[in-house]
């Protein structure tokens, strides 16, 4: 038997909301199913589950907050077969088959299909992924036994047309049980989307103009715009790392001229959606520089610096809708370019989508930011505790530089290091830059 707890989603996260269970108990699930979506100050994330078993008790209800570590439910291991013993008993004779009703007297519960039966045609996992795309269960046509509709079903459904109101899955059920209409709310989440707490905001409508009545008018000029909880969250951690990291920085300038060359001439012969960018040959180049430098690939735990056997390089995305969030390239270090490009556009399309899995959340040991795309030419960023270093990557310019003696012209980057003196020194991080530096100059072995 195994506890499913609040996972710690970040080192800024105290606490999660759960949003919704996508099992039930009797449901069968394997490690790395995705059991939960937990909505976090910063994202709302898809939770895996890290043992294989049955769901027993779910111990927490959606919409409520509980902070990391909280028991959430119970999964039973998988049971031992059993040992040989007399034969079983006879099986009882088959129960009735259950009278058919009618369809125009089944009252499904809001997306919730049911058969004639009774029995459920959809998961709580299909209807997440059919809320996520906007679909309408009840048009699509289940392949399963008995008309049940499964994952594939939904993923091969096109997804409704752009004025869907977007919404989370809890703001939709609560809108559902008090005759909120979606469509009049001004969501506060991120690109406009209705969170739980403005539908409760709409439900309490009359009492908080009440309160707002009450209240002195303010002068226009002085008028204060809430801070949005990505923001509140990235503040108070940002705040910590200046507090108690003591930072060191280093940069220097790197020549891509042998890169931009190789590169271009690899896409020569690729479809152009398959092309690599100079931001794959960048983190390809840190990542390997990382392992290469170990002493800034990990964590300051308990006083001491632990390294990581792994590279999981952070990648900062900026969200649409403000904020920042920084989700993990597992093993980018080994990870080949082509691959690592397609890793790293669908981190970043779920990122900023709100669909992020936590294991894509959880533990990375070195993170970069690159504001290359911005017209930042360079950034010294601010180290993401409890790891020690942060790259910063800008944008790739044009630049004269002297080649044996000769000037020319190259495009060249960059790139700086913020590293915690308490885990490393200068000499280390110059380590580090150098490597880089060196596997751009190589890169027919990134």
């Amino acid at each position: 038997m195994a506890d499913f707890t609040m996972p710690s989603l970040g080192a800024d996260m105290d606490e999660g909301t759960l949003v919704e269970w996508l099992v039930g108990p009797g449901d069968t699930v394997t490690k790395g199913d995705v059991v939960a979506v937990v909505e976090t100050a910063k994202s709302t994330i898809e939770v895996e589950c890290f043992d294989s078993g049955t769901v027993g008790a779910l111990l927490v209800e959606p919409g409520t907050t509980v902070p990391v570590g909280t028991r959430m439910a119970v999964i039973d291991s998988a049971a031992e077969p059993p040992a040989p013993g007399p034969a079983p008993a006879p099986a009882p004779a088959p129960a009735p088959a259950k009278p058919t009703v009618p369809t125009s007297e089944l009252q499904a519960a809001p997306g919730h299909i049911t058969t004639p039966g009774g029995d459920a045609v959809s998961t709580p996992l299909v209807r997440h992924l059919a809320e996520r795309k906007g679909i309408d269960l009840s048009s699509v046509h289940g392949s399963g036994k008995g008309g049940r509709i499964t994952r594939s079903d939904v993923e091969h459904t096109p997804a409704e047309g752009p004025h869907r109101v977007k919404a989370s899955p809890l703001a939709r059920r609560l809108a559902l049980s008090s005759g909120v209409d979606l469509s009049a709310l001004r969501g506060t989440g991120r690109d406009g989307t209705i969170r739980a707490e403005d539908v409760r905001a709409a439900t309490a409508g009359p009492a908080s103009r009440t309160v707002e009545s009450r209240e002195p008018a303010r002068p226009s000029s002085a008028t204060a715009e809430p801070v949005h909880p990505a923001r509140a969250a990235i503040a108070t951690l940002m705040s910590r790392a200046n507090r108690d990291i003591p930072h060191y920085y280093l940069s220097t300038t790197i020549d891509l001229a042998v890169a931009m060359a190789w590169m271009r001439e690899r896409n020569a012969s690729r479809p152009v959606a398959e092309r690599l960018v100079p931001a794959a040959l960048l983190l390809k180049s840190v990542a390997l520089a990382a392992r290469q430098v170990p002493e800034l690939n990990g964590y300051w735990k308990d006083e001491a610096f632990v390294p990581s056997p792994a590279v999981r390089l952070g990648v900062a995305v900026s969200l649409r809708g403000g904020g920042l969030v920084a989700p993990a390239l597992a093993d980018a270090d080994t990870m080949p370019l082509p691959e690592l490009m397609a890793t790293l556009k669908g981190l970043v399309s779920r990122a900023r989508s709100g669909h992020l899995r936590a294991s894509e959340t959880a533990d990375p040991t070195l993170t970069v930011t690159n504001l290359g795309d911005q017209g930042v030419e360079a950034v010294f960023g601010v180290i993401y505790p409890p790891q020690v270093a942060l790259v910063g990557l800008g944008r790739v310019t044009e630049r004269p530089v002297a080649v044996d003696g000769m000037l020319t012209v190259h495009p060249t980057v960059t790139a700086t290091l913020a590293a915690d003196h308490r885990a490393s020194d200068g000499a280390t991080g110059a380590r580090l830059l150098t490597a880089i530096d060196r596997l751009l100059q190589r890169p027919e072995e990134l």
